[in-house]
């Protein structure tokens, strides 16, 4: 029996700038959605166009509050092809939230906080 990745879910306070951020900061474009008839929720799925690996955003219409992220030891990570233009584009965006200068590495906050690693294509 073989199992492949499909999707890593997150729910979203605010769908729209949501899936605004991810589309400008990550180039992910909305591939599928779902939504509830009675309105009570939204998902949609966000892919690269390369993988057949997907990010559901789920938007739930009742949830008001912050959703509690722990320490946020969860995380994506996405590589690049241009680290320096990606990391300098991010700045702009002012949305890194950490950089591992020894590792190579850098973090960014989407709108709800989670955390998203960002590394070089050779890693």
């Amino acid at each position: 029996m073989n199992f492949k990745f499909y999707h890593n879910n997150i729910n979203v306070l605010d769908l729209e700038k949501s899936l605004k951020f991810y589309n400008d900061a990550l180039n992910l474009k909305e591939t599928k959605r779902i939504e509830a008839e009675d309105g009570s929720f939204i998902i949609v799925y966000l892919g690269d166009s390369q993988t057949s690996h997907f990010l559901e955003l789920t938007w739930l219409r009742d949830r008001k509050e912050p959703y509690n992220l722990g320490d946020n030891e969860f995380h994506l990570a996405l590589h690049t092809d241009d680290y320096e233009k990606a990391l300098e584009k991010h700045k702009e965006m002012n949305c890194v939230c950490y950089i591992n200068d020894d590792m190579g590495i850098y973090f960014i906050n989407d709108p709800d906080g989670y955390w998203i690693e960002i590394l070089p294509s050779h890693m």
